[in-house]
């Protein structure tokens, strides 16, 4: 028994700057909501009208949860912490999007060595950013103080999000057919995969975050802390252009390209991609030569300057490419969809067959990128 009261405080945690750090971020919340949100921050679970259900013939909810990985290393380190937000909601509401739900509501997770009520606004300020830009609620959330487990200045994020679609309008691999074409998105850079490798490999390089790059046209860190772009708006909307018939969709985030379509195409499909239609920005580049890292490994790593994919039929193109070129994303097709049956695929070049425990088509990348 010790002769000394031990508080909570003494243990580490700081409940009134928890408290500070929830009205500091109050004003963030408010601006990252629906008409449907129902009550305000700080109730033991956030509450949404879903009576808009109702009126759908056969509502299908949609849920993903994510976090943002090693990125959360850089912030850290250039005490930068108001983008990291738009990393946590592109990767849990994009997801979402790929079968073709709206995305409706978000909550938020953030484990913290030390509860510094302005950090924990400002992460949460990038949360609510994000989540307003996506048309999405952030309808609650937490922040716990573990310290011990954590560093002072050390944290992880985290999120979940819930969303809806008609039954009827689910998108995926039933509605694929051979003739399709493959519309890559662009990314905004390397979004929020790869970013243990990536630091493997300017630690090694004994590159700093303050090193101006001439390719990038600022420094080191500013590049790697580029927010990911949020696509779920921008989706959304061109699911419902007229003219429009999106048969499937896919995030490109960990494992890359290949392995990312395959997961949305039919067995007995085989998409082949080709290099030549693009080339992968700076940063990708920079990493890739300075790292020497083996092409393959990039391309399971890294999405290389594609973001997201659309399939659809060609008779779509069109209209699809003038909807995204109207919401500022750059577009360009990949390649086209066969029979894997009659398919002729290049010898020597590997073939990804689904991913992530689902037995999906198949897509081949072939070619060389043109020389930037």
């Amino acid at each position: 028994m010790t002769d000394t009261p031990i508080t909570y405080a003494a243990a580490g945690v700081d409940v009134e700057a928890g408290d500070k750090a929830v009205e500091l971020m109050k004003e963030s919340v408010r601006q990252a909501q629906r008409p449907e949100v129902l009550g305000g921050l700080g109730g033991f679970a956030g509450l949404f009208d879903a009576s808009a259900l109702a009126r759908m013939t056969r509502p299908v909810l949609a849920t993903s949860t994510d976090g943002v990985g090693t990125k959360v290393a850089i912030a850290q380190a250039m005490d930068q912490h108001d983008t990291i937000g738009f990393d946590l909601v592109g990767m849990v509401v994009d997801d979402i999007v790929v079968c073709g739900a709206e995305p409706l509501f978000m909550t938020d997770y953030i484990a913290t060595g030390k509860v510094v009520p302005e950090r924990i606004a400002a992460i949460v300020s990038g949360i609510a950013r994000a989540c307003a830009q996506a048309g999405v609620a952030l309808v609650g959330g937490e922040t716990a103080e573990h310290p011990g487990l954590l560093e002072p200045d050390e944290y992880d994020v985290a999120g979940a999000a819930t969303g809806v679609v008609e039954h009827a309008d689910i998108l995926g691999p039933h509605r694929v057919a051979a003739g399709d074409v493959v519309l890559a998105l662009a990314s905004s850079g390397l979004h929020s995969n790869g970013y243990s490798l990536v630091r493997r490999i300017i630690t090694a390089a004994g590159w700093s975050l303050d090193r101006h790059v001439d390719e990038f046209g600022h420094t080191l860190g500013q590049e790697l802390l580029t927010p990911t772009r949020v696509y779920a708006a921008d989706l959304l909307a061109l699911i419902r252009t007229p003219g429009v018939d999106v048969h499937a969709l896919s995030h490109v985030t960990g494992g890359g390209l290949a392995a990312n379509l395959a997961r949305v195409l039919p067995p007995g499909l085989c998409a082949r991609l080709h290099r030549s239609t693009w080339t992968p920005p700076a940063v990708f580049r920079t990493i890739g030569e300075l790292g020497r890292v083996p092409r393959e490994d990039l391309e399971r790593t890294l999405n290389l300057g594609v973001g997201f994919v659309v399939v659809l039929p060609g008779s779509s193109l069109e209209a699809a490419e003038a909807a995204c070129r109207a919401r500022g994303i750059p577009t360009w097709v990949l390649g086209e969809l066969e029979s894997e049956a009659t398919a002729t695929l290049a010898a020597g070049v590997e073939v990804v067959r689904g991913a992530k425990g689902i037995e999906g088509g198949a897509v081949q990348v072939v070619g060389e990128h043109p020389k930037p």
